[in-house]
């Protein structure tokens, strides 16, 4: 039997935090997340600290309601028991998920591109870019993006996922470019003002 550390094998510790990291990693296949899942330092560090959290303190307090209630009798009329134990399988699948994305992960780190060292006037993924609209009424409004994985999109600070349309219409391009994209609307041309890598 493998210990590790000097910690039993059957502990509620042990179970929580290597059995089903383990079992999980061995039992689902999902062939879509076995794709490079692109991801700046940052986004790395928070799906690791967010794994963590659920790990080392949110599971084993579920753990703990869940055996009082379970010892407080019948158990298919007990609040607690049910809520737990749903709880308990909501915080398995996130563990599940963030597992597998952390195993796919590719860190990007654009360190070259910040210190000057590469072709900063480029843009690849990590880039924050400042366009606008060649034409329409929109013309002279900026908009800034930062292009990120997938698991750090959020729109209200600009971020976008490089799979996104316009990350991919602009992913090689330099400042100066006028580049086409495809929107609802139509077709429409905007010029890159700004990149930088921050």
């Amino acid at each position: 039997m493998v210990r590790l550390a000097g910690i039993e094998p059957t502990t509620p510790w042990f179970v929580a935090k290597y059995s089903i990291q383990l079992s999980y990693s061995r039992n689902s296949h999902n062939y879509a997340m076995e794709e490079k899942n692109y991801i700046t330092p940052a986004g790395h560090e928070r799906i690791k600290t967010e794994l963590l959290q659920l790990l080392n303190l949110d599971r084993p307090e579920v753990v703990k309601v869940v055996h009082w209630a379970a010892s407080n009798g019948d158990r298919s009329e007990n609040g607690d028991y049910i809520y737990g134990k749903k709880r308990l399988r909501e915080i398995d699948r996130r563990i599940r998920f963030l597992n597998k994305r952390l195993e796919f992960a590719v860190v990007v780190d654009n360190s070259s591109r910040k210190s000057g060292e590469s072709d900063s006037e480029q843009i690849f993924f990590g880039a924050t870019v400042t366009y606008t609209l060649t034409e329409g009424s929109k013309a002279s409004k900026e908009t800034t993006i930062k292009i990120v994985g997938v698991d750090e999109v959020d729109l209200e600070k600009g971020h976008v996922s490089w799979v996104s349309p316009i990350a991919k219409a602009l992913i090689k391009a330099k400042l100066g470019d006028c580049v086409k994209i495809q929107t609802p609307n139509g077709v429409c041309e905007i010029e890159i003002l700004d990149v930088q890598y921050l």
